[in-house]
Parts: C-alpha cells; structure tokens; sequence
C-alpha cells in the first residue's frame, strides 16, 4: 500500500515525496490508519520494520489539523536512551520538513546549562518533546513544569524501558498528563509485563503484531564456530573481501570493546568504539561520524543494538554471542533496514556452543557456519545431537536439585535415557 492513498495532508506527503518514502511496511499500514482514527494502540514490531513512522507520520498529520498555541506541549514521546530520542527527532526533522511543527528533546547527561535549557523549553512549550523517563520525571518534579495539554502520548521501546526499570517512572509520568489523550505503545517483545503496562494506561486499545521475535527475512545470517583466539584472524578474512556499506561489530563487555577498537586501529581499519563510558558529547560525535561515513567500522556494546537507524549498515558483526536471544534479534537487526539487504555474521568459540544453539532454536531455524581458515588451525565442532542432549541433561540435573517429587525425577530420568542408545546385554544390539 502507498502512502499517498492514506488521508494525509499534502504537507505531509510532500515530505515523504521529498525522503523518496512510496510504500508502507506491513507495521506502517497497519498502524497509521489506527493512529489517524485517534484510536489507543499497542504494537509490537521487530526492530527496523518502520515503527518510528509508523507513529510520526499520523502524529504529524493530527497535530496540523489542530493547531493550538505554541507554548503548551501537545504530545510527549517516551524512550529509553538518549541515542534513540536523538534519533526520533531527527526523524521528526525529515518528515517535518514543510510543516510547522517543533520538536524538542529532554534526555539525561549534560551538564547544568543542558538541565536550564530543557527547562526553559519545556515551560515555553513545543509541539513535541521527546524524552527519556528518567530526565523527564526530574523536570516534572524539580522544575514546575506542568503538562495539561498533552494529547498523545507515545512510548516506544516499552519493552527495553521495563527491562531498564523504568515502569514507575512511566506511571508518575501518566500521572501527570491529561487522563483525555491517545496513547500509543510500541514494543518489540510482548511479555506479561508490557501487557500490564499497556492495561494501565491504554484505553480499549487496538493490538497490531508484526513478525514478533524473528529476524528480518533479509538478513543473511551466518556463523564460524571457532576458538577465542581465532576471531581476530577471522574478522582479518570478512574485510579482506569487499563489505557493502558500513559495519557494526557488537561485544558484551566496554573492556573487550576498548580491546578490539584497539587491535582494529593498529590494523589500520577506520574504527571508533562506542560504549557507555564515553561523555554524551562523544557519543553523539561518534554517531554523527559513523552516520556521514567517516567511520566505517563501529565497534559497540548493546547501547546501540537498539533503536539507531542507519540505512547503510551492510554488515553486523557479533564478536561473542549475546546471552539474550532477543538482543541477537536487535544486533542484527542494524542491518538490511527497510527494503535493503544485508549479513549478520557471529563468531561462536567453544564455550559459547550452547548459548548459539539456544538462540538457533529461538528463531526457529539452524544458521549456516562457515568454515573457519585453514591458516586459523582446526576448530571445535558444533553438534546439534550433543547439544541437545547436554541441554536435556541440564534439565535432568535441574529437576534434581529442585528437590521435585521422586515420581517427577524419575520421569525426566526415563525421558532422558530413551533418547541414549544402550546396548542390550543379551542380544549384543543397540535397542
């Protein structure tokens, strides 16, 4: 479905015309006729599906077909890190282009002259401010600021913002806009707790799911199962061959980030880190960087697995695999944004074997493993049959130290000893 067959305003559609925006994503059709009904809505949306604009075009849209008084803040947009609200104004900024809408961001670091100037701004009011929940519910509370004229409140990444503990601040901050408004609630994942979230503050709320938990069909995903010592041999043969695009290469930990950065940099590769150690203003000059094509490799930890738009990401590198399936989904999912393609590659070592399966079972197929360099050395085998039965041993082991039932322990014993060959000592013959 095109966009110019929805009822938005030319001055919206001009600014598609002018990003090149033609055809919806499944999420952008399903969500925006809602959004533009003034309806409630939850929506849970991998990530790089177009869910930002999914709400920022129907936001535009009902904000000019009302214009109010430009000292009150109409609608609150709520994220979980600084990196992604920076990222939805910019947004906001394209789309907006040939509309008079303001924007404004309120997100921690800084220093004190960054806390007078949201202030200021939030108490001479913007279109649209664009938060994140902690730095917000600090105005609130220290600043005077009031928010009576709210209209539509937006939470994206709910999911990553309750992981983050963030759930209280959400709730004063709903505590402290009109109970008359549009909320709308986007989320990657959908446990129990969003669902509690959403029954809270949503009023009769349509639900929209998009491809929950899985990755982009357009992702070529791959692995080399190897040893830790191999993987900087490893990432030596990716780049010798031609990337398209730029490249993130993800690591759990800031040192091993700092580490690999490091290596990279004596490898004469055109890197930069990006991890929570660095001040706010290094931060946002890496990205700005990596975004203009300055930088082409990005070494980073999960700070921006999420929610960082960058259309030419052609490669994603993880360097050690993620503990979380669904950070694996978000890593990889930097890559093959919108209509593009692109490959995600992960290094598994021996000791990370059962993790990659778990997160094999989680989406549902088995990832291609390439063969590690002959120069590299000989490297562990990945057996799906041994890994399977160690995690049913696990599970065995499990049932043990729960203390359960004797009747329950000897029916994991029972399983786990049918799927194990044994020899029958009469017949000489595996049963």
């Amino acid at each position: 479905m095109r966009f110019d067959e929805l009822n938005l305003k030319p001055e919206v559609l001009e600014g598609l015309d002018a990003m090149n925006f033609k055809e919806m994503t499944p999420v952008q059709e399903l969500a925006i006729p809602v959004i533009l009904e003034k309806k409630d809505l939850i929506a849970c949306a991998q990530t790089g599906t177009g869910k930002t604009a999914a709400y920022i075009l129907p936001l535009l849209n009902l904000l000019t077909e009302n214009k109010k008084s430009d000292d009150a803040v109409r609608a609150v947009i709520i994220a979980p890190t600084r990196e992604l609200a920076q990222q939805i104004d910019m947004q906001f900024e394209g789309f907006s282009y040939f509309l008079p809408i303001s924007t404004f961001v309120v997100s921690g670091g800084g220093d004190g002259a960054q806390w007078d100037q949201q202030k200021r701004g939030l108490l001479m009011g913007a279109d649209i401010v664009i938060a994140t929940p902690g730095r917000l519910i600090s105005h609130l509370i220290n600043s005077d600021v009031k928010l009576p004229f709210v209209e539509y409140l937006i939470l994206d990444e709910a999911d990553r913002m309750l992981d983050m503990g963030f759930y209280d601040d959400i709730m004063q901050i709903c505590k402290h806009l009109p109970k008359k408004r549009q909320t709308i609630l986007f989320s990657a994942t959908m446990p129990q707790k969003i669902r509690q979230l959403a029954k809270n503050i949503l009023y009769d709320p349509v639900e929209v799911n998009i491809a929950v938990s899985k990755p982009n069909e357009a992702i070529r995903q791959s692995a080399y199962v190897c040893y830790e010592a191999q993987k900087m041999g490893i990432i030596e043969a990716v780049f010798s061959k031609k990337v398209e695009g730029k490249t993130i290469i993800f690591s759990s930990s800031k040192q091993k980030v700092k580490e690999l950065t490091t290596k990279l940099r004596r490898m004469k590769y055109n890197v930069r880190a990006m991890h929570s150690d660095l001040e706010q203003s290094q931060r946002e000059e890496v990205m700005l960087d990596f975004k203009n094509g300055k930088i082409d490799v990005l070494v980073a930890t999960d700070i921006v697995a999420r929610g960082i738009d960058i259309t030419d990401i052609g490669l994603v590198i993880n360097f050690d695999v993620p503990h979380d399936p669904e950070d694996y989904i978000h890593r990889i999912g930097r890559t093959a944004r919108a209509s593009a393609e692109g490959e995600a590659i992960t290094f598994v070592s021996d000791a990370e074997r059962s993790m990659f399966f778990r997160i094999e079972k989680f989406i549902g197929k088995e990832v291609i493993k390439n063969p590690v360099p002959e120069y590299l050395g000989e490297a562990p085998v990945y057996d799906i049959e041994q890994l399977s039965r160690t995690k049913h041993y696990k599970k065995r082991e499990s049932h043990k130290k729960n203390n359960l039932p004797s009747g329950e322990k000897n029916r994991g014993r029972r399983k786990f000893y049918r799927r194990t060959p044994r020899k029958d000592n009469n017949k000489g013959e595996k049963s």
